[in-house]
């Protein structure tokens, strides 16, 4: 650039001096540089539509991510563009009454251009347009006037550049911020909606907006899976306590955490065993607890889904571990009724707390490892390492102790109830 510029300076001063040129001669070239700047741009302002008309055609023809908006609303595009170039065109003239107005327009468009969904790339594309087709007008201008003037405009190119790089800054810092609110009004909102689903509280009108927002089929099928975290002490610091397990990560559409329990919505296939598949595949962390609920039909009934889910979460195991509901139907009932289950185990399972308590605890394991093994004293005895006889003499003791006959299919319902009831109540 100063190969260019020195020497339409020397036909105006004469031979350069060998000493460095005064400050006062560099300031008087500047001074000429911007003149014939200004001079310009009084000119492009005066035909600033047909200059809007011309930067509009040109990003309708090269900037494919303007063309939906242009065609959607041109008159409402060209304003924008009208407004940007009025207030770019008038800061090269009267900077300090146009810098802060530019740079309202500026933000404004990165925001409403981050609003409608047009990418950045497109937007900051079309700011550069905007800047070379000003700089080629002025070069023109000054060349139609002055052909000698354009080296004298070269002068300020770098401020011009660096204007329109200033003014993509500012687009680009205002998309990005109003992109950062959007995407939190819209995860704010999937949250809202996720909730009033899980909770059942979601509006049969609002289900096919739901459907839409989320991404799910409105009459699809579903179950809910429900995660406890472990107790704190055995909490892993690898994982969050209430993430989702591993293993429903990519079939899990929302998951949505809770002060007590996570809940994931899974959509499901309808498939033969599809549910006990995930029970086995899920990959729960150590000691976290996790129930899946029975399959429901539709977003409508995912209130019942998460219910259904809390249930077979309330029949896991303190330890640790996941409960299909479907497979646990007996223990559901214990956990859904607590009161009830808990005068159960009382009457049938009473009388043993009379004995000492490690007495106790050996007719209650010997009771439940032959329930276990559906009746089988012999496959009871190998998983107690004692012989038959001896899970059958403990058997005899506890029908004599509660007045039970494990033969009644009565009493071994009521017996296996009152087992779940101290097993997972606690009573």
């Amino acid at each position: 650039m100063p190969q260019v510029v020195r020497p339409r300076i020397g036909a105006l001063h004469g031979p350069p001096p060998a000493t460095p040129l005064p400050h006062r001669f560099r300031s008087l070239a500047d001074r000429e540089s911007v003149e014939v700047l200004h001079r310009a741009a009084r000119v492009l302002v005066a035909s600033l539509s047909a200059l809007t008309d011309r930067l509009v055609e040109a990003l309708y023809a090269q900037e494919p991510g303007y063309r939906a908006a242009i065609e959607s609303d041109r008159a409402e595009v060209w304003q924008e563009v009208h407004q940007s170039l009025r207030h770019n065109v008038g800061s090269l003239i009267q900077p300090r009454e146009f810098r802060e107005p530019a740079h309202r327009t500026s933000r404004w468009i990165g925001e409403i251009r981050a609003e409608q969904g047009v990418p950045l790339d497109a937007v900051l594309h079309a700011f550069r347009m905007g800047g070379a087709m000003v700089w080629q007008d002025l070069v023109d201008e000054t060349a139609r006037r002055d052909p000698d003037d354009v080296r004298l405009l070269v002068h300020v190119a770098a401020d011009v550049w660096n204007f329109v790089d200033e003014h993509c800054g500012i687009v680009a810092d205002a998309y990005r911020q109003a992109e950062r609110r959007l995407s939190w009004r819209r995860e704010n909102r999937q949250r809202l909606m996720v909730a009033a689903l899980l909770d059942g509280t979601a509006r049969i009108a609002d289900l096919a907006e739901a459907a839409a927002m989320l991404g799910l089929p409105e009459h699809g099928r579903y179950a809910v899976l429900a995660v406890a975290a472990a107790p704190r002490g055995q909490r892993s610091t690898a994982r969050p306590p209430l993430a989702p397990p591993a293993a429903v990560l990519d079939a899990t559409v929302l998951w949505h955490p809770g002060p007590e329990a996570g809940f994931a919505i899974l959509p499901l296939a309808g498939l033969p065993g599809e549910l006990s598949a995930l029970a086995a595949a899920l990959d729960v962390p150590a000691g976290a607890r996790a129930g899946i609920g029975s399959a429901v039909e539709g977003l409508a009934a995912l209130g019942d889904a998460r219910r259904l889910a809390e249930t077979a979460l309330r029949a896991c195991p303190a330890s640790g571990g996941t409960v299909l509901l479907d497979e646990h139907l007996p223990d559901a009932l214990v956990v859904t009724s607590p009161t009830l289950a808990g005068a159960l185990a009382d009457r049938v399972l009473g009388p043993l707390d009379r004995l000492d308590p490690a007495d106790r605890d050996v007719i209650v394991e010997t009771l439940t490892a032959w329930l276990d093994t559906d009746g089988s004293a012999q496959r009871a005895g190998a998983k107690l390492y004692c012989h038959r006889n001896t899970v059958l003499n403990r058997l005899r003791r506890f029908e004599q102790l509660t007045g039970r006959c494990l033969t009644r299919p009565r009493d071994a319902v009521e017996v296996s109830l009152a087992l779940a009831a101290r097993r997972l109540l606690g009573t």
